[in-house]
């Protein structure tokens, strides 16, 4: 479910604030929680943002440092296999993914498998 618009959020605190309507009436109103009445007016008290936070997640497995070895890795050497590219980031980067993951992430670089090989996929073609 995505957050809640940083608007939303500034006219519930304002119908707390300005209309002195109390927190449950504001949810039924809004149509949310009375928790997050609670906690944006708790946020407006202390002095903090109402936008919405970061929402959370996994780390993606491959750092920036691994992902710049990989993309080097695939244009030198554009016929190796991804067991070997998975053996080489192992060795060289200390990162230990699967080979979906590998080619998921060589995929993302605009890279595309074109007879055995990696190659840089323009934008325009198909």
């Amino acid at each position: 479910m995505d957050a809640y618009s940083e608007d939303l959020r500034h006219k519930i605190v304002q119908a707390l604030t300005e209309r002195r309507m109390n927190k449950s009436e504001a949810a039924r109103a809004f149509s949310v929680s009375l928790s997050s009445v609670k906690r944006y007016a708790k946020a407006l008290s202390e002095g903090r943002s109402l936008s919405p936070g970061k929402a959370p997640g996994k780390r993606p497995k491959l750092d920036e440092k691994a992902r710049r070895l990989l993309e080097a890795d695939v244009e030198e050497r554009p016929f190796v296999k991804l067991s070997d590219r998975r053996e080489y980031l192992k060795k060289v980067a200390g990162v230990s993914v699967s080979e979906s993951t590998l080619s998921r992430a060589i995929r993302k670089m605009g890279f595309g498998r074109k007879k055995g090989r990696w190659v840089r996929v323009s934008a325009t073609s198909s």
